[in-house]
């Protein structure tokens, strides 16, 4: 048998009751192909990057061939969509082929993203498409260099086989990995059912896997929606500190590990919106970039009521009350540390704000600009024109300027040490959208993935300088504006 064979597979899951998900097998795609496989995600599952040279990988990994001990399922859950609730969705287009326990002991789900229709498609094909398996390989793999809590990605199998959205594209499937793929939805579906013994199950069964600590306490239904409450409200934190928006926050999108997963129109912020909406289908704005914190808090109320058989409203309400004050305590952190600052001071938030209500002002690059700020002087004659120049108004940089710099005399340590801190929380590289577009049309056009792999390589490290990568480090170009991602990217 060879290494690829001996993936150590079971699959927690699918002991679970059959209401839970849907066992079949992947749909054959024809004459697959390896896109791009990811070596550093590999090493979560003891895969050897050597295995990539067999015949049959791409075979294995886009479902044609099942490996051994994987008991393939797609999962069942329900979910409040753009604030209107779905009773019934599960995974229309995704495979869970089992969990992979590593050599740490450490399970991780290994799921076929694009792997054909299932009971749970509604109408769809159950394809991926080459262009949005690229954009969530890539995007997955830089939240995880950002520090970011996020699923991850091990390789895009590729086909020439057509598919139709907007136009006819080439299908591809996804695999990515998770501790967990349940979700906010995977409750909900059972509470509007009726079906209250099946969340006792579920959330005994997450709780189990997930959250052992809590398992023999009394109160162990209540602590578990605080654990989420407070990974959610810290994940919130994180993106809105680095500048990205979902842009599909439904609560079937919401993971119960607090993970970024389910990418579709997201987007890093470029010129500094507090209302930035990357999603073309969302014109209303409801998952806008400023929303999301509050969204994080409405999918937490649908939990909580999805667990209200097990947990009552008095025990639930002081949980959901947590939230606010966890998120703006991480928040004003992580604000604080990417201006360099390791003491809190009174007006640190009005120092924040100023700065970037000016950002919006003056249409500031977001990323640009926070890492310019990393070598900022503090002296007093300083005139730091290589972060003043990127403000129209410079009068009121200046103003901004001169507080910052009597903020940073509370600091202790020199400039530099200062830069080497923010340089560490400050990243000089994002996923920008004209960067993945790039890629993509590369693939699409020509067959080739050297640009998927060179942004992989490059997101890995996005806090370090990268001389022959510096260019990636630019504003974009004018022509990036017209790219509009939608949810069937």
């Amino acid at each position: 048998m060879n290494k690829l064979e001996q993936l150590n597979f079971e699959n927690t899951f699918a002991r679970l009751p059959n209401s839970f998900h849907s066992r079949l097998k992947p749909t054959p795609l024809p004459d697959p192909y390896l896109v791009s496989f990811n070596a550093n995600a590999a090493q979560l599952i003891d895969l050897d990057s050597a295995e990539i040279a067999r015949h049959d990988f791409a075979e294995h990994f886009t479902g044609n061939r099942l490996l051994p001990g994987s008991d393939p399922l797609s999962m069942l859950y329900a979910g409040h969509q753009f604030g209107n609730f779905v009773p019934q969705l599960g995974d229309g287009r995704a495979i869970l082929l089992g969990e992979v326990r590593n050599s740490d002991g450490e399970l991780w789900d290994v799921q076929l993203k694009g792997a054909g229709i299932t009971p749970y498609s509604r109408q769809g094909d159950g394809r991926a498409v080459l262009r949005s398996s690229i954009r969530e390989y890539l995007c997955s793999e830089a939240m995880h260099g950002l520090g970011i809590p996020t699923s991850r990605a091990l390789c895009i199998t590729g086909s020439d086989e057509e598919v139709y959205r907007e136009r006819i594209e080439t299908a591809a499937v996804l695999t990515r990995l998770s501790p967990s793929h349940v979700r906010f939805g995977s409750f909900e579906v059972f509470f509007h059912r009726g079906q209250h013994q099946h969340i006792a199950e579920l959330s005994d069964y997450v709780i189990a896997r997930h959250y052992p600590d809590l398992v023999d306490d009394a109160d162990k239904y209540q602590l578990f929606l605080n654990e989420v409450t407070q990974r959610t409200a810290r994940l919130m934190a994180q993106w809105q500190a680095v500048g990205f928006s979902h842009g599909v926050m439904n609560t079937d999108n919401m993971s119960i590990l607090g993970l970024t997963f389910d990418y579709g129109p997201f987007g890093f912020m470029e010129s500094y919106d507090p209302g930035f909406i990357c999603n073309h289908s969302d014109p209303r704005g409801r998952y806008a970039y400023d929303q999301q914190p509050q969204v994080g808090l409405w999918n937490l109320a649908c939990l909580a009521q999805a667990l209200s058989p097990l947990i009552p409203a008095e025990k639930a309400r002081p949980v959901l009350d947590n939230y606010a004050p966890a998120y703006h305590q991480h928040y004003a952190e992580l604000m604080n540390t990417k201006l360099g600052m390791i003491e809190e001071s009174d007006n640190d938030v009005q120092l924040i704000g100023s700065l970037l209500e000016m950002m919006h002002a003056n249409q500031i690059d977001y990323t640009i600009l926070f890492r310019s700020l990393g070598s900022f002087d503090s002296s007093a004659d300083a005139a730091n024109d290589f972060v003043r120049d990127q403000f129209i108004d410079r009068a009121a940089f200046d103003a901004w300027a001169s507080a910052y710099r009597v903020r940073l005399q509370l600091e202790p340590g020199t400039d530099h040490e200062r830069k080497l801190r923010m340089n560490a929380v400050n990243p000089k590289y994002v996923l920008r959208n004209y960067l993945a577009q790039n890629a993509i049309e590369q693939a699409e056009k020509h067959r080739d993935y050297s640009e998927i792999d060179r942004l992989l390589k490059l997101l890995a490290k996005p806090f370090d300088e990268q001389p022959e990568m510096e260019r990636y480090a630019t504003a974009p170009p004018d022509w990036a504006r017209q790219i509009e991602v939608s949810c069937s990217s």
